[in-house]
């Protein structure tokens, strides 16, 4: 097991990182406030580690949340259903939450107990990758509006993450890569020798082999954690996490939540980043060609969706949270391995960029 820690004086904790965590009650029980437990989760996942997380539990009163699966989910709605049980489980402000899941369960479990008696310990427990890599670490927490993905939420960090990668071996295929694409952006915003590392271990991540997984969840956390100390509500640099954000939540958005996986819509969105910083002069075609070799080899789309127009793509990246006195800002690359935040681009060639990836979409099938 690998320990890391997330650095934010008296909100610090740790990230456990290894195999078979699920169940140990001594790396979470510690980080329980009082007697209850509500461990939120889903219909995918309980089935597989409800059960198991529930073992490391048993000192205390704890009950359980089943919400059903999938992005579209992600809406006040279903917190509202975290909130029922908490109201009529007579949950106070000792009571403790539990994600047990993705990226979806942790977001909404994180923004029930950020907002619950205005607030409430929870511990993260991700299950698949693009959650252990990013989402569940560093405290963003909220849900989608049909106007726009992640446009209500709270700052709420976890008492710790438990990262089990056993969970990953139930990951279909799409949820896998959809991770990676979170994988790679550590490599292309600050770590070009990590971005070499993936060049040659896409493969054994998609494999499932567990010393690679292991390497490239420890890598990625250890790139979030530092960030997020450093600016942990997003004033400067954090905002660099967002690369490929603007363009990839455009297309989560106006495809309708859950068309596209979150990790293949930022995976696009970060070819689009690298291609508008070539017209700008920062990259060359043979970078571009890097970022999008890196793509297809973690079967990641490198085509926007057809049905998104460029007016409607521009009308979908308006709605996000890096745009300033109503300028919108994107995340672009100098080069790689080293990213900006800017409003300094040229319109044309940031419609020149959306319009030449809206070409036929590889895109493959639904969730």
């Amino acid at each position: 097991m690998k320990t890391l820690n997330l650095d934010l004086g008296e909100r610090s904790y740790p990230i456990f990182i290894g195999e078979n965590l699920l169940g140990r009650s001594e790396l979470i029980a510690p980080y329980v406030a009082g007697k209850k437990v509500l461990v939120v989760t889903n219909e995918t996942v309980a089935p597989l580690y409800l059960q198991q997380t529930l073992k490391g539990l048993q000192d205390f009163e704890t009950d359980y949340c089943v919400l059903p699966d999938g992005e579209r989910f992600k809406t006040l709605d279903t917190v509202d259903t975290i909130f029922s049980q908490l109201l009529t489980g007579h949950y106070d402000r000792r009571s403790t939450l539990v994600a047990l899941g993705g990226g979806v369960i942790g977001d909404i479990t994180g923004f029930a107990a950020a907002c619950y008696q205005r607030g409430v310990p929870f511990i993260q427990i991700p299950t698949t990758l693009l959650a252990q890599v990013d989402s569940s670490v560093g405290g963003k927490t909220g849900v989608n509006h049909e106007l726009g993905k992640n446009m209500i939420g709270a700052f709420h960090q976890p008492r710790c993450v438990i990262a089990d990668t056993n969970t990953l071996k139930t990951l279909d295929g799409r949820q896998l890569s959809a991770g990676i694409a979170e994988v790679i952006k550590y490599g292309l915003i600050r770590d070009t020798a990590f971005l070499s590392w993936l060049d040659d271990h896409i493969d054994d991540i998609l494999n499932n082999k567990a010393e690679a997984l292991a390497y490239a969840i420890e890598a990625s956390c250890r790139h979030k954690a530092e960030v997020v100390a450093s600016d942990e509500t997003e004033q400067g640099n954090r905002a660099l996490l967002n690369l490929g954000h603007t363009f990839g939540h455009a297309i989560e958005t106006g495809m309708g939540y859950g068309s596209w996986l979150h990790g293949e819509a930022v995976g696009i969105g970060m070819l689009m980043a690298a291609d508008l910083s070539m017209r700008m002069g920062w990259l060359n075609k043979t970078d571009v060609d890097h970022v999008d070799r890196l793509l297809d080899k973690a079967q990641l789309p490198t085509r926007a969706p057809s049905e998104l127009s460029y007016e409607r793509f521009l009308e979908l990246m308006q709605v996000d949270k890096k745009v300033l006195d109503g300028k919108l800002r994107l995340v672009l690359l100098r080069s790689l391995g080293k990213a900006v935040v800017t409003d300094e681009f040229d319109p044309q060639s940031l419609r020149e960029t959306i319009e030449a990836h809206r070409a036929v979409s590889n895109h493959t099938g639904l969730v």
